[in-house]
């Protein structure tokens, strides 16, 4: 799986919108989708808020770990 498709199904299991998700990273919601359809990546300190956000590890975000 992508980083993008990682980031969408962790955000989904815990029912949380874009908008949630980027107002938690202080980000916006155009960021989010980016990322979700991998035109764009998450900078390093959004990676370590993501493994904060979802409780998973920062290789499972980045698809090294299943």
């Amino acid at each position: 799986m992508s980083i993008g498709q990682n980031i969408r199904g962790l955000r989904k299991e815990r029912g949380m919108s874009q908008a949630a998700l980027a107002k938690l990273l202080f980000t916006s919601q155009d960021t989010i989708s980016l990322w979700e359809l991998d035109k764009s990546l998450p900078d390093i300190l959004s990676l370590i808020k993501l493994t904060e956000i979802f409780g998973v590890t920062s290789d499972y975000i980045l698809g090294i770990e299943k």
